[in-house]
């Protein structure tokens, strides 16, 4: 982002001394403003200030520290990692080449995004405001009305409704944020006692006694008059009584989380279409927005959508090795652990799948969700299987929420069917399964469906699919795939493109993956991965197309779990919810228009 020259350098002569001075107040410029919004170590920070032509080194970012247009600090400090907010159990004490020392900390928790080391640097600037004049967003009042706004996207009636709940949370009035400058740090300064012994002639000495008048005119004080550059304690005291006796700052505390609200809509209810005029408004309004995932195949595959949504504000994707990592933009796309690279940088945090890894559990990611919203800024959560404590603060009316309990196609949600089968590796083992999971899965192949079949481990998977290829042959290809799978990507593509019939996998595909005309079956449902919300994830891999919303979905296991039940529960509650609401197709209606084969 473009950072206005201060007037001091402006002022300043262009030739000898003064020009060096002038050099470096622009260089200091220019580094406050490419840093804005960041959080970076100190090679990711000179990385960033070359690509944007941005020169100075160290002494540009020394000097905007000094100014108070960004702040520099130890990445470890205080038994603490500054970037992550880990604490003494995450850092690794040992001999370190580039301090000497011998017990250097460095913390293990972001090792992934480069070693942040008790004796290196962070860099942290200014919050980014993106707005007219740099004051922030505009007001909604700008804008066309809410209603005309949600019309252009063409979203169904419970998409619609939940959109326009969440338009009103953004666009509630907001306090205006605080303001930064920099006669606070110079008073800081000043109290601290701070000696600057510097000639005339030297480009600190010419900055001081510029950037001191340039103060004192700006808060309406008498023209200062000609003050020797020997004196610099003097002008530095001389500002300080403008703003007020000093007080030194506190411990920083963790960040507060920005306002929150929940938008829980059912798998393949079209969650990222529902967020289109939550992006809108921000946008229109001169703000900054950030869309974040756990993952980065999600993120390659939203990027295009966004572009296309949004083709005169193009998203910046950010993952680990993305090409454009150093790029700037209003709208950003990231994996979740690229929030440790920002600092009040965003207006609008939009959190997909906030109950995934890695999010989920993560205290550092969600600190780090927090701390990447801008004064006044407010994030909406997006998830299918809040949970629990999400649920009863909703329930409780202490989170705003919007439920969307129907998919955009207006079908009710296929309910899970359970099954009392043996453990997959027994089944492996004996070559065999019981006549009704094997019915149940002739029926899917009669209809040409997709099979989704899940399993709780990765040990499991290629013995099920071997017992598969033997059950079913010449009923089309079967493939096991999971995390540690080099070619899961690969077989992913060609399940949806019809060349493998049956995909047998962990839980790496229950979220994230869509392919049209599929069934679901989960072997060993009731072992303890599959929770509550990896079931009705996983459910809800099946009855997402237009073209076959009826798909089925059966749990296999020795006994239905507790979470099992909680699962059916849930789904059958989402379907009555979508029912009396009006949300789904009249059932006449519903009849007609699905056929029980997936056509080809």
């Amino acid at each position: 982002m473009a950072v206005r020259e201060p007037a001091v350098t402006a002022a300043m002569p262009r030739h000898g001394s003064g020009g060096a001075a002038a050099a470096l107040a622009r260089a200091a410029c220019a580094a406050a403003g490419a840093l804005r919004g960041r959080a970076l170590l100190r090679g990711e920070a000179q990385a960033r200030l070359a690509a944007a032509g941005a020169g100075g080194g160290d002494a540009a970012l020394q000097l905007a520290a000094l100014l108070g247009r960004l702040r520099l600090g130890g990445a470890v400090a205080a038994g603490r990692c500054q970037r992550c907010g880990s604490g003494e159990a995450q850092l690794l004490r040992t001999p370190c080449g580039a301090c000497g020392s011998g017990r250097c900390a460095s913390c293990q928790a972001c090792l992934a995004l480069g070693r942040s080391r008790e004796c290196g640097l962070l860099v942290l600037g200014l919050p980014a405001r993106a707005g007219p004049g740099g004051a922030g967003l505009a007001p909604p009042e700008q804008l066309p009305p809410a209603a005309e706004r949600l019309r252009r996207w063409g979203l169904s009636p419970a998409q619609s409704a939940a959109a326009a709940s969440a338009l009103a949370f953004l666009e509630r009035a907001q306090l205006p944020p605080r303001p930064h400058g920099a006669l606070s740090r110079l008073a800081a300064l000043a109290r601290m006692g701070l000696a600057l012994r510097t000639r005339s002639g030297s480009a600190l000495g010419q900055l001081v006694r510029l950037l001191l008048l340039s103060a004192a005119r700006s808060v309406s004080a008498p023209p200062a008059r000609s003050v020797s550059i020997r004196q610099p304690a003097l002008l530095l005291r001389r500002a300080a009584a403008f703003v007020g006796p000093f007080r030194p700052r506190r411990r920083p505390q963790p960040a507060a989380p920005p306002p929150s609200f929940l938008l829980w809509a059912v798998t393949g209810a079209g969650k990222t279409e529902m967020i289109f005029p939550l992006l809108e408004s921000v946008l229109r309004r001169g703000g900054r927005a950030l869309v974040a995932t756990p993952r980065r195949d999600v993120v390659l595959e939203l990027e295009p959508r966004l572009r296309r949504a949004f083709p005169d504000t193009p998203p910046v994707a950010l993952y680990g090795g993305s090409p454009r990592r150093g790029e700037d933009g209003r709208l950003t796309l990231a994996t979740t652990h690229q929030l440790l690279r920002f600092r009040g940088s965003f207006d609008l945090i939009v959190l997909d799948e906030l109950d995934a890894f890695p999010f989920a559990g993560d205290a550092i990611l969600h600190e780090a969700a927090a701390r990447s919203g801008a004064p006044g800024s407010r994030t909406v959560l997006l998830t299918a299987t809040p949970p629990p404590s999400l649920q009863r603060l909703a329930r409780r009316g202490l989170l705003p929420h919007a439920k969307v309990p129907a998919r955009y196609h207006r079908h009710p949600l296929p309910v899970p069917r359970l099954l009392r089968t043996p453990s997959a590796l027994a089944m492996a083992a004996a070559g065999r399964m019981p006549p009704s999971l094997r019915r149940a899965l002739t029926r899917s192949l009669d209809r040409n469906a997709q099979l989704f079949v899940f399993v709780p481990s990765i040990r499991a998977a290629e013995p099920v699919a071997r017992l598969l290829r033997q059950l079913f042959p010449g009923r089309g290809k079967v493939e096991a795939t999971h995390s540690q799978d080099p070619e899961r990507a690969d077989k992913v593509i060609r399940f949806r493109a019809k060349e493998l019939r049956m995909l047998v996998t962990t839980t790496i595909l229950e979220r994230g993956v869509t392919v049209p005309g599929s069934d679901v079956f989960i072997l060993d449902a009731d072992a303890g991965v599959f929770d509550e919300a990896s079931l009705v994830q996983s459910a809800g891999r099946a009855g997402r197309s237009a073209a076959d919303p009826q798909g089925f979905v059966w749990f296999a296991g020795a006994s239905p779990s507790a979470a099992q039940k909680r699962a059916v529960r849930q789904i059958r509650l989402m379907n009555r919810a979508a029912r009396r609401a009006g949300y789904l197709l009249p059932r006449s209606v519903r009849s007609h228009s699905v056929t029980s084969t997936v056509k080809e």
